[in-house]
């Protein structure tokens, strides 16, 4: 098949001579090597003192001159101020003989260039074009070959018309070459005003944003210069009420010495003179300490409260406003789950996924769905801009069903595959530093946990339970003055800067070093003997099949079920200060 028309041809017996050669292509070969060897015969050296000059070897285009081999190396070594100069192969001459002027090689066809001769028919030139074949015949082939009933015109008619179609093609492709030299001389001048602009938005931007953070600093100004005014206030009142207590206190401080020193008086009628007065003096000075006057005015806590929430979600949903696009945009394609990104450990699971490459269609959110863990319906897990998500608080030893679906102001895309994960069969956990209070101190990986405080701080373990049986032991390291730890499970907003139990999200047993209690709302139940010392392990069991709690000492239970019908998701806790070590 030829490359160029795409015509298939046969083998003769004449092998690859059979084939129709390329006459125009070997026209064009042979001025080219004409030229190319007349320019090299007119490139004569400029300094050569023989008769005739050796050819140039090369051109300096610094000095504009030609020279020959031995030349440049006697006049312009390379060295010195020469060092720097270009030497460049030797130019065609456009005047040389044959090398395009009308001499020589130059003429038409009957200037000395052989006429071509038909492939078939060697002693016969082409005169005539077959249309049916496209190629060039001459007379014999219509006469007596495979043309001879084919529609055949005038060599030189096709010849012109074809050359009027290929200037023509050339016209539009000349057009279409202009019209890209003046896009690109756009686009370049796009780049300049992209880099431009980019520098003005961001100018604009940080002027925006450095005037929120004044007026920000300013109403922090006025927020403190409110706090200043009332603690001052409440200061004044206090110094008030106690130079007030404190002359008051003199007073009936100088009255009782005084009473009891009449009271020593042995001489009764002058007792009774000044008894009544007396007596009434004392009533009016304990009639001053009215109900309420040994009660402070003030309370130390400041009834401030700022609401900072509304403004922190409006810093954080801070964006531009985007124009609405002028070509329709399409809801986006299906998210791809990154398998090898998706995990799960204990009851949590995490997913990742990505948009396929090659996506156009803008993206403003994604929807994640996952079932209950029992084949139940879908829910919506997490609605958001992010790419990863973990999700916590599911049901140990289940298997859950996950999708993903992306968004954008045209819709909701098609969801992606269902990723199946698995939760673990048994818990494992260990003390959670990011949510304990910070006086809490861990150690030993997380496992073992003690207080800087004198008073009880919280500690959460970092699974939760929903559902299932669950056991785990805390080993009393050490045990110092007789504090009351407590053990137990708590909600994740329990308060953690109290015992535990002493809130609603707590449901806890605290001991000492002889007895246990159960405590709740603050409610202290079933006191049961037998307390910790060093040495000894506290075990926690949480039943929620049957939605029950119940503690252990040292292997013996304490009481009944300390707790029924506790249902939701609940984490391991421990509340302790710092005479208590407990290891997990």
């Amino acid at each position: 098949t030829c490359p160029q028309c795409h015509r298939s041809a046969s083998l003769d017996q004449r092998g690859l001579r059979g084939f129709q050669r390329n006459r125009l292509l070997e026209a064009i070969v042979q001025r080219y090597q004409q030229g190319r060897a007349a320019a090299a015969a007119a490139a004569k050296c400029q300094l050569c003192d023989r008769s005739p000059p050796e050819p140039a070897a090369v051109l300096c285009e610094q000095c504009e001159v030609l020279y020959c081999a031995a030349c440049q190396l006697r006049c312009h070594p390379a060295r010195g101020p020469f060092a720097k100069h270009r030497l460049a192969p030797p130019p065609a001459h456009p005047g040389a003989p044959g090398g395009g002027g009308d001499g020589g090689g130059g003429k038409g066809a009957g200037g000395g260039r052989k006429l071509p001769t038909c492939a078939e028919h060697d002693l016969e030139n082409y005169s005539m074009y077959c249309v049916s074949c496209r190629s060039p015949v001459c007379y014999q082939c219509l006469e007596e070959g495979k043309h001879s009933k084919h529609d055949v015109k005038a060599l030189g008619a096709m010849w012109k018309q074809h050359k009027a179609q290929l200037s023509q093609a050339l016209n539009g492709v000349s057009d279409k070459a202009k019209e890209a030299k003046e896009f690109l001389v756009q686009l370049k001048n796009l780049l300049q005003q992209i880099q431009e602009n980019g520098l003005d938005y961001e100018a604009c931007l940080v002027a925006q944003c450095d005037a929120l953070v004044d007026a920000l600093t300013r109403q922090k100004a006025k927020l403190l210069t409110k706090v200043t005014k009332e603690r001052e206030h409440k200061l004044k009142v206090v110094w008030d009420q106690i130079n007030h207590c404190t002359l008051k206190l003199r007073q009936s401080t100088g009255l009782m010495e005084y009473c009891l020193e009449v009271i020593k008086e042995n001489d009764p009628s002058g007792f009774l003179q000044i008894s009544d007065a007396l007596i009434k003096r004392v009533q009016v000075s304990q009639e001053q300490w009215v109900k309420g006057a040994l009660e402070p005015k003030v309370s130390a806590e400041f009834d401030l409260t700022l609401d900072s929430e509304p403004l922190l979600q409006s810093i954080h949903q801070l964006d531009f406003i985007q124009m609405k696009c002028r070509v329709p945009v399409s809801v986006p394609p299906v998210p791809l789950l990154q398998l090898e990104k998706c995990c799960t450990r204990n009851n949590s699971v995490t997913l990742a996924w990505r948009m396929p490459p090659l996506s156009h269609n803008p993206v403003e959110g994604y929807i994640l769905e996952l079932d209950d863990g029992d084949g139940g319906q879908f829910r919506e897990v997490y609605v958001g801009k992010e790419t990863l998500c973990t999700i916590d608080g599911l049901h140990f030893n289940s298997t859950y069903n996950a999708r993903v679906k992306a968004f954008n102001s045209s819709g909701v895309g098609p969801y992606s595959k269902t990723v199946i994960l698995q939760t673990s069969d048994v818990a494992w956990f260990t003390f959670d530093p990011s949510s304990a209070h910070r006086d809490i101190v861990l150690s030993n990986d997380n496992q073992t946990a003690t207080c800087n405080s004198y008073d009880d701080r919280v500690v959460l373990g970092t699974a939760a339970f929903s559902k299932g049986v669950h056991y785990w032991e805390l080993h009393v390291d050490r045990y110092d003055n007789h504090p009351d730890p407590a053990f137990g499970i708590a909600r994740i907003n329990v308060v953690k800067d109290m015992m535990l139990g002493k809130d609603d999200k707590a449901w806890a047993m605290y001991v000492d070093n002889n007895r246990s209690w159960f405590m709740h709302c603050n409610s202290h139940t079933n006191r049961t003997e037998g307390g910790v010392s060093k040495g000894a392990t506290v075990g926690v069991l949480l039943d929620l099949n049957k939605h029950n709690l119940t503690f252990y000492i040292n292997g013996q239970q304490q009481g009944p079920p300390a707790f029924e019908n506790i249902e939701g998701v609940f984490m391991p806790a421990l509340s302790l200060n710092r005479n208590v070590q407990v290891n997990l």
